[in-house]
């Protein structure tokens, strides 16, 4: 069989490229060793409708998703428009991402945020490797919509909302 031929990809243009692409924003949660654990992610799509799976992807160098990773389980509360300060927040390597933030536990104990506009509750179905990221599959156990506003996105580096 011949080998695949080398492809040099410039790495620059290969996020401006993606960051043409609209996605939505999502902080991903669970709780570890008693603490609430989280992290922003763009990188989330639904899988299946039967069983009801979605995916998020987590960076192999990620200090939180070995947290996560541990839980078993995780929430994914989706952002509306007026929450930008709280994906920043949840994006920064530093500080306590939960101080002063409201949040419930859901049916595996994952935080639900206070003032998302939807949430899915998982359990870790899969784990596939991607690069420098890790795919996650998980099993929805539970969801709602909690409130009908505008989501926020994430657009050519940076954020915006859009009208519902």
């Amino acid at each position: 069989m011949a080998s695949e031929p080398t492809i040099q990809i410039d790495q620059a243009l290969y996020r401006q490229v993606c960051g043409h692409f609209a996605t939505g924003v999502t902080v991903i949660t669970a709780v570890d060793g008693g603490e609430p654990v989280g992290m922003a992610a763009n990188s989330f799509t639904s899988v299946s409708l039967d069983p009801p799976l979605v995916l998020f992807c987590a960076g192999k160098n990620s200090s939180t998703w070995p947290r996560i990773q541990a839980a078993g389980s995780y929430a994914v509360n989706i952002l509306g428009g007026d929450q930008e300060e709280l994906s920043r927040r949840f994006a920064a390597k530093e500080g306590d991402r939960f101080e002063g933030v409201g949040w419930r536990p859901g049916v595996t104990g994952s935080p639900l945020l206070q003032g998302a506009l939807a949430y899915l509750d998982c359990t870790i179905e899969a784990e596939h490797d991607a690069g420098d990221h890790l795919l996650v599959v998980g099993r929805v156990v539970e969801l709602a919509i909690e409130r009908e506003e505008a989501p926020l996105v994430f657009f050519r580096g940076g954020y915006a909302a859009l009208s519902p």
